[in-house]
């Protein structure tokens, strides 16, 4: 009965954390531009947005170490090197985003205020939160997540109920591939391999738990939470679609999340989405600057000091960044994500394989190929559209944004053929 609860507790937690800004903007502004072709990106935005990252949280239940155990199999250092770029990528862009967000959407409307005093404001709070980061499980799931999702199930509702809405027809609408890189933008299977260490953390404080306990949990908590995370995306998505035919077409996306808020709840609106925005932002960079600062005191021996010095240099990076629009941040996270999400995602689907398929050789061909075909799409991004080009008149598949896959997919199963071919026998001269 206790793992039962604490079952639910948790996926409410791991449903907060993953559920932030970006959660809150993209899925309507998707559905938006997509009008009636909304269930493939819905689609495309699911594997990214929701099954990555639950795949992420079940490899961590498999391994309940810390988020070095992702990459170890290519080699100690490299698991430094790639765990160090993926927490500063995680405090630089997605953690300053939540208070930008919150500052545009929830603070600047209603009060005379710079974006700095939100910003520290902000950060102070999630300081205190992670420096008593013993209760985050309890805060979390308990008091943030369901006002969070009465507000979503609310919206959504009333706008699908709505006899005056209805999706555009448009000639040449996006398709699952932007659906997949909108669900990029998301973080959420960054999150995973973040938000998923603290969670392992968070239950060694629970007395009484083994590994299997905590392995069955976090499993079934992270089903739990994908299961919520795939209506809710689907629902915001279809609002957002219902609404194509409805708003103005230059909407941007915090345009259209304020629109659809105010379309579904009336003047009394802008009550619901500062607070959903507050909550839903807080509860993710609570997540990301806990994962960090229990990242960098693994580092140094398990000092307290470190944690504390971590928190707190995340916590004013997170002030000085956030003074940045939401939309200048995404676009600025594109290259980013493009360099680092493929290796997450393929360390996220080998841990989830069997052990005997993925030995320390072939995680290293498999990561190696990642990188070497990632460059081309970060090129692509940064403003060196030749690369791109190149790659793709040199591959005989669609690679745009995602030259990286075939190749990744041939030398894993070209390992598994080299491993699994039986041993010569040929006569020994010799014998």
């Amino acid at each position: 009965m206790r793992n039962t609860k604490l079952t639910l507790l948790t996926s409410f937690a791991l449903f907060s954390l993953f559920f932030g800004a970006g959660n809150i903007i993209l899925p309507p502004y998707l559905g938006f531009t997509s009008g009636n072709n909304w269930p493939l990106v819905t689609l495309g935005f699911i594997i990214t947005a929701v099954i990555i990252p639950i795949l992420g949280i079940r490899a961590h239940a498999k391994l309940q170490g810390s988020m070095l155990d992702f990459a170890n199999k290519v080699s100690p250092v490299f698991s430094i090197v790639f765990c160090s770029v993926v927490y500063l990528i995680a405090v630089c862009l997605p953690s300053p985003r939540t208070a930008s967000l919150t500052h545009e959407m929830a603070v600047a409307p209603y009060l005379d205020v710079d974006s700095l005093v939100t910003s520290s404001l902000y950060f102070s709070a999630v300081f205190l939160f992670v420096i008593f980061r013993s209760q985050i499980l309890d805060l979390i799931g308990r008091f943030l997540t369901p006002f969070i999702l009465i507000i979503l199930c609310l919206v959504i509702a009333m706008v699908a109920a709505h006899p005056e809405v209805f999706p555009a027809i448009f000639s040449a609408p996006p398709g699952i591939s932007e659906g997949i890189l909108e669900g990029y933008q998301t973080y959420d299977a960054m999150g995973a391999v973040v938000v998923g260490a603290v969670i392992i953390i968070s239950l060694n404080f629970k007395p009484g738990l083994d590994y299997l306990d905590r392995k069955r949990i976090i499993s079934r908590a992270g089903i739990l939470a994908g299961l919520g995370l795939c209506l809710i995306y689907a629902g915001l998505i279809y609002s957002g679609a219902l609404l194509s035919g409805t708003f103005d077409p230059t909407l941007d996306r915090s345009g259209i999340l304020n629109a659809m808020i105010l379309f579904a709840l009336g003047t009394k609106g802008h009550i619901f989405l500062a607070v959903l925005i507050a909550l839903a932002c807080f509860s993710t960079t609570v997540g990301i600057v806990t994962g960090a600062s229990d990242y960098v005191r693994g580092l140094f021996k398990d000092r307290v000091a470190a944690y504390r010095i971590t928190a707190a240099s995340s916590c004013l990076a997170g002030v000085l960044i956030g003074q940045l629009e939401v939309g200048i941040i995404i676009d600025i996270g594109i290259p980013a994500l493009l360099f680092i999400y493929p290796l997450i995602i393929t360390f996220i689907l080998l841990h989830n394989l069997p052990s005997r398929w993925t030995d320390h050789l072939t995680f290293r061909a498999v990561t190696f190929t990642v990188l070497l075909f990632s460059v081309p799409d970060v090129l692509g991004a940064i403003g060196f559209p030749w690369a791109s080009e190149l790659m793709s008149s040199l591959t005989p598949w669609d690679s745009t944004d995602f030259t990286w896959v075939v190749p990744a997919l041939v030398v894993f199963l070209l390992m598994q053929i080299k491993k699994n071919r039986p041993e010569s026998h040929l006569p020994n001269r010799f014998s």
